[in-house]
Order: structure tokens, then C-alpha cells, then sequence
């Protein structure tokens, strides 16, 4: 069973960053889509940004230019890093991958943005 474990959560001032760190086990990093997702209270999970084996990018338009996405396939990890953040942002951020035509969440990180 893959798994996937996500850390670099926590609470920051409109205007901060935070980056995102995602470290997947039981997988061939390497094959995998890889994207974060969030779902603030009361709205539907929604994607962020994705990153694929080959490493091309897919941004939502609300993030694009402030947030950056990569993979280290070394490390089996992937990152979102979340600068000029906005009260809007906040949300909790899942990490997701799309391997062998199977989809594998993680248990997700709170991310809240003080205005």
C-alpha cells in the first residue's frame, strides 16, 4: 500500500510563506503524478498544483506565480512552496498520487493564513 506522509503545515501572516514537503514509501516514485490538493470548511477538495514523472507542471490560476511545485525522485518527496500567501489559501492541504492507475492520499496539513 503506498503511503504518503505530508509535513510543513502550520499557521503564518497574510503575506508569508510555507513550503510543503510530501515523502511517499511503497512506490516507484519515478512513475508517479504527483499533485497537493486543499479543501477549506464548507468548500469542495480542490486541486492545487501537479507535477508529473516527467515534470511538467499544472497550476490552479489562483496560485499561479505565488506557488511553486517540484520533486526530488531521490528522495521520493515532493514540495509546494507557498510564498505571498493570502487569508484565502487556508485550507487543509492533501498530497495525492496517481500511480499505476490507482490514486493514494495522504492524511493532510493544516494551513492557515492570518489576515
Amino acid at each position: 500500500q503506498v503511503q504518503l506522509v505530508e509535513s510543513g503545515g502550520g499557521l503564518v501572516q497574510a503575506g508569508g510563506s510555507l513550503r510543503l514537503s510530501c515523502a511517499a514509501s511503497r512506490v516507484i516514485f519515478g512513475l508517479t503524478t504527483m499533485g497537493w490538493y486543499r479543501q477549506a470548511p464548507g468548500k469542495q477538495r480542490e486541486l492545487v498544483a501537479s507535477i508529473t514523472s516527467a515534470a511538467n507542471t499544472n497550476y490552479a490560476d489562483s496560485v499561479k506565480a505565488r506557488f511553486t511545485i517540484s520533486r526530488d525522485n531521490a528522495k521520493k518527496t515532493v514540495y509546494l512552496q507557498m510564498n505571498s500567501l493570502e487569508p484565502e489559501d487556508t485550507a487543509v492541504y492533501y498530497c495525492n498520487a496517481q500511480y499505476l492507475s490507482s490514486t493514494y492520499w495522504g492524511q493532510g496539513t493544516q494551513v492557515t493564513v492570518s489576515s
